[in-house]
């Protein structure tokens, strides 16, 4: 008899992730949410991995390249009072909250394109959040609770491309 030992949490997250990558793209962001979703629950997703806050901004934490360049997983750190800009995407993204709570707030660009907020959810640890690429769908996400957060986010563009192809900023 040999003896099996079980894939870790965060490997076992990392393949349901590239499952559901794989996937049609009207389905993608969706499916990439759920697999993410799953595993958020795991008190071990991130054991070995460090993911510490930055005292200025949050972080992002890189946790896997898709080898093929078409999404990267990582980890965002989130001291309390830490916000996104204002922004929409310009690719597909999924995203979940693996420690503490986030606010993503919803905006609507006014006639003069100056993003208007028109709502807000509280995202506890174990939500998600999914969206396609499009300039209309604007948000911010904000630590604005007493502790850190940590929240895990996949999007459909290279790591090394991040810097010019996620976030389509309105405001700072």
């Amino acid at each position: 008899m040999s003896f099996i030992a079980p894939r870790d949490a965060l490997a076992a997250m990392l393949a349901d992730i590239a499952t559901a990558a794989a996937a049609d793209p009207a389905e993608r962001p969706a499916l990439v949410a759920a697999a993410i979703a799953a595993h958020l629950a795991s008190p071990d997703l991130l054991a070995g991995k460090a993911c510490p806050c930055n005292p200025d901004r949050y972080v992002r934490h890189l946790l896997h390249a898709d080898p093929a360049g078409g999404y990267a997983v990582v980890a965002l750190a989130w001291r309390p009072g830490q916000m996104s800009p204002v922004h929409a995407h310009r690719t597909w993204c999924a995203l979940g909250v693996y420690r503490g709570m986030l606010t993503e707030g919803f905006y609507q660009a006014d006639a003069a394109g100056q993003p208007v907020q028109t709502g807000s959810v509280l995202r506890m640890s174990g939500a998600t959040s999914f969206g396609p690429a499009d300039p209309d769908l604007i948000h911010r996400l904000a630590n604005l609770g007493g502790c850190d957060a940590i929240s895990i986010h996949v999007y459909g563009v290279a790591f090394d491309r991040f810097g010019e192809d996620v976030n389509l900023v309105y405001a700072h």
